[in-house]
């Protein structure tokens, strides 16, 4: 039988390793979400892990031209729900839910860095600094800094509006913006979120 080629240049070789690649990171985020939803892995070992993943996970996709995930998946016959949700959210779970190791509770210091997080965002929406690359770090870390603050309720909304922005961050590319009325209406919902911080801490005082 003759050996069937998958390729016939160095270019098209190095579409398909590339492909390989991603197939197998997106394969060793489901490995790792399963481990920890089973307690088999630490929450640092975790954060750190998933972070190394979800980057790696960017910079290939966009060496094949940012495939949409869920096809390529369906494609190549992945079960990796985990990973896809993963991938979506684009921050660890631990970061997601607030399990990340580091202090917790409302202790000064914590508090000190969650008004930090939330002065910095608001003052870069207010710089007109609208990129994904800028935004998207600066709205996970107030989210793990609202997260780790024991003294929020529960329903304190702004969680999930923190996660659905970094959802829909997450699937722009590094150099998009958000528009005129995006940026305002993200800055309008963290200055909220602000005032319903120091209303709460206030109240615990």
């Amino acid at each position: 039988m003759d050996e069937i080629k998958l390729y016939n240049t160095s270019a098209e070789r190095e579409v398909y390793e590339n492909k390989a690649a991603l197939y197998a990171i997106v394969m060793s985020l489901e490995h790792l979400e399963r481990a920890f939803a089973h307690d088999s892995i630490s929450a640092t070992e975790y954060t750190a892990e998933c972070n190394k993943l979800l980057l790696q996970c960017k910079t290939v996709s966009q060496m094949v031209n940012n495939p949409d995930l869920t096809k390529f998946t369906q494609l190549y016959r992945l079960s990796c729900s985990a990973a896809l949700r993963r991938l979506e959210v684009g921050v660890p779970s631990t970061i997601e839910h607030g399990t990340a190791s580091g202090p917790s509770g409302n202790n000064a210091k914590l508090v000190a860095k969650t008004v930090q997080d939330f002065i910095t965002t608001m003052d870069a929406l207010s710089m007109n600094m609208t990129s994904v690359d800028k935004l998207h770090p600066l709205l996970t870390d107030l989210l793990q800094s609202v997260n780790a603050a024991s003294f929020l309720p529960p329903d304190y909304r702004w969680k999930a509006s923190f996660r659905d922005w970094l959802i829909r961050l997450n699937k722009m590319k590094a150099s998009d913006e958000l528009d005129e009325e995006q940026a305002r209406q993200l800055l309008f919902e963290v200055e909220q979120a602000y005032s319903d911080f120091k209303n709460i801490l206030d109240s615990h005082e």
